[in-house]
């Protein structure tokens, strides 16, 4: 369960961004672990994320089997729908497999016309859809 907190500072735009150097997840494909960055970046509106709980929530993905596109997507409309944050991007830079790496990019904006799901992006690693 991810926790939040209120916003000490709810009148005033400003970015928090998180670092999680050492996820992993578990190809559904081949079984084998999976190791990337998952980066997230958000402007709160009325509540903040609590990191422990975060963390716990990351952890939880460490032996399932889940693609990148479908792993970033999924952690964006998890954190969105617990915060509901102004902004919300989050990045998933994965490590390399077979020579390949991946970038997926998955953003919310308050307001935008999101819908339910946020729009995420495949990029290879020299920033080419």
């Amino acid at each position: 369960m991810i926790e939040t907190f209120p916003n000490p500072r709810p009148g005033r735009d400003y970015e928090i961004a998180i670092r999680c150097p050492e996820f992993t997840s578990v190809c559904p494909m081949t079984g084998l672990p999976d190791f990337g960055e998952i980066r997230i970046t958000y402007v709160p509106d009325g509540q903040c994320l609590e990191l422990k709980a975060l963390k716990y929530y990351m952890i939880d993905f460490r032996n399932r089997g889940i693609f990148y596109e479908a792993v970033t997507n999924q952690i964006l409309d998890d954190l969105v729908a617990v915060c509901a944050p102004r902004r919300m991007s989050v990045v998933g830079d994965f490590s390399a497999r077979g020579g390949i790496t991946t970038m997926v990019t998955a953003s919310f904006e308050k307001g935008k016309g999101n819908g339910e799901k946020a729009e995420g992006k495949r990029r290879n690693s020299k920033g080419i859809r």
